[in-house]
Parts: C-alpha cells; sequence; structure tokens
C-alpha cells in the first residue's frame, strides 16, 4: 500500500510505501495520534457541555437559595414585630391590672371586707382535673386576639368600677355628711326639742334643738364631717359653733366652756370641737344642739337616734 504526498517547493508528489517497516511505524503513530486528538475534541466538547449544564442547574440552585433566605427574613421580622406587639400589650395589660388592683382594693375597703376574705394582691384561687385530649397549644396570632380581647374587658370592668366606686363613695360620704348620733361622748338628754317651760322666765316657749347636760370640761363632738362656719360668742348661746356639712345641712353646738375649732376648719364625724360649759343662757353645764335642714331648723330627734331620714 502506497501513499501520495504532495510537496510543496515545487516538487514533485513523492510516494510512500507502507510496506516498509519504518513507513508502518509512521502510519501507526500518525493514526494514534488522529485517534488521540478526536478523543481529546470529544472530551473536551463534553466536558464544555457538562460544565455548562452544571452552571445552570448551580444558577437555579443559586436563586432558590436566595428566595428561602428572604422568606426567612421575612418570617424573622415578622416574627419580631409580633413580639414586639405582644410585649407592649402585656406592658399594657399590667399597668391596667394594677390599676384595677387598686380600685378593686378600695371597693373592698369601702364594703367593709376584710383582706382575709377578698385581698386582690393574691391570685384567684382556681383548678379542674387535667384533660390532656382537649389541650392544644396556641399560635402567636391567636394570642394576640386573646391579649387584645382581655384588654377590653379590663378597660370594661374598669369603667364599671369606677362607676360603683362613684356610687359607694357617694353612699358613705352621705353617712358621714348626715348628722347622726349624739353630740356628746358622755351626758344625758336634759331638754327636748318643741314647746317647753322656759326657765328663765317660766312662760311656754318654743325649743328650737335639745339639751344635753353633763360634767363641765367634757367632751362636745360633731355629729357629721362639715367645715366650720362659725365659732364664736353670740348672745343668748355663749361660746356657739356652727359647721355646715353640705346637702343643706348645718349644725349647732352652744354653750361651750371652750372652743377647739376656728372658722374654716375642716372636722371629721366624732371629732371634739369643743368642751362642755354653760356660757351664754344657761342654767348649768350642757350642749344645746340644734339641727338646720335647707335654712329651717327641725327636729334633731331621728339624727340623734339615726333614723332613716324619707
Amino acid at each position: 500500500m502506497n501513499i501520495l504526498l504532495l510537496v510543496s517547493g515545487g516538487r514533485g508528489p513523492k510516494t510512500i510505501d507502507l510496506s516498509e517497516k519504518k513507513n508502518q511505524f509512521f502510519t501507526f503513530l500518525f493514526l494514534f495520534l488522529l485517534v488521540l486528538l478526536l478523543l481529546s475534541v470529544g472530551f473536551l466538547t463534553g466536558k464544555y457541555l457538562s460544565t455548562d449544564k452544571d452552571s445552570t442547574n448551580e444558577g437555579k440552585w443559586y436563586s432558590s437559595l436566595m428566595n428561602e433566605r428572604q422568606n426567612i427574613q421575612q418570617i424573622s421580622q415578622q416574627t419580631t414585630n409580633d413580639l414586639n406587639a405582644l410585649a407592649l400589650s402585656l406592658g399594657k395589660m399590667e399597668a391596667r391590672s394594677i390599676r384595677l388592683d387598686a380600685l378593686g382594693s378600695r371597693l373592698a375597703e369601702l364594703a367593709g371586707l376584710g383582706e382575709d376574705e377578698f385581698d386582690f394582691t393574691d391570685t384567684p384561687a382556681v383548678g379542674g382535673p387535667e384533660n390532656d385530649i382537649s389541650a392544644v397549644s396556641s399560635h402567636l396570632p391567636e394570642l394576640l386576639d386573646r391579649f387584645t380581647e382581655l384588654q377590653r374587658q379590663i378597660d370594661d370592668r374598669r369603667h364599671k368600677f369606677l362607676l360603683l366606686e362613684s356610687i359607694m363613695m357617694d353612699q358613705e360620704l352621705s353617712k358621714q355628711v348626715l348628722p347622726t348620733g349624739k353630740p356628746v361622748t358622755s351626758g344625758w338628754l336634759s331638754s327636748h326639742y318643741g314647746k317647753r317651760i322656759d326657765p328663765f322666765s317660766g312662760k311656754s316657749t318654743w325649743h328650737a334643738g335639745v339639751d344635753f347636760a353633763g360634767k363641765l370640761g367634757s367632751d362636745v363632738v360633731s355629729v357629721a364631717s362639715g367645715i366650720v362656719t362659725l365659732a364664736k360668742d353670740k348672745y343668748g348661746f355663749g361660746k356657739l359653733v356652727e359647721i355646715s356639712h353640705g346637702n343643706g345641712y348645718l349644725t349647732r353646738y352652744a354653750h361651750n366652756s371652750k372652743l377647739l375649732v376656728e372658722v374654716g376648719d375642716k372636722v371629721e364625724k366624732g371629732e371634739v370641737i369643743a368642751k362642755m360649759g354653760s356660757t351664754g343662757r344657761s342654767t348649768g353645764p350642757h350642749v344645746h344642739f340644734e339641727v338646720v335642714k335647707h335654712g329651717k331648723v327641725v327636729n334633731p330627734r331621728k339624727y340623734i337616734l339615726g333614723a332613716k331620714i324619707k
């Protein structure tokens, strides 16, 4: 077998005889290199195609990873916002709870309930059998809804408590400012309200109050809370104290030996305001007591006895 080679340079064609051993070797080497070249080209082509495919897959994975990362960030931010809202709700509820406890304690005090009966500072006693079947875990949005509803209930209870406190305080104030009881801590009733024989003239006269006789210098007390509107000597009454209690009520305490209050002083029910004496038009140590309602002197008997006023 011969191979014809064309040689440049103007020379004629050259023939190679493949039958010779030397030429056979070169032929084999040529074919081997050719095959090797073809294999290399195929390998590189496959490598290129494979790399391009891997790059495409890598791009998809990277895009997916970025999306997941963004989702996680959004969930994290939403969770942070929910937790902040929850913390804010807890703070508001704590403040409302403190005010509600204080208001409840005040109402319990006004109602006369002892701490052993109703203590707002203690957690309410609760209980019941365990029931795992119906128990379910709460989710954050559900908890936030429950907090909102609980806040609404607390505000509603607080409003009602304030109304109840106002009513009870009005009732308590009425008790304090309504004249009740005797104007002395010791002594006895020596003269009634109404017509009587005047001890000085012997004539029938009108007695506008009641008299309580007792020991000289004994305590004279206010029958209700109020403001002192008069504290001085007055003709016929001697050393006189007048106290305004509001709601149209005024009380008078006359014939005292010593006054312990001044005009403008605030006095409480049962507070000592003077010492019993016999000043003014008097036959001995006693206190002349009057109750004035809306400018008119009334019978003090029902106030002294604590009778219900109609």
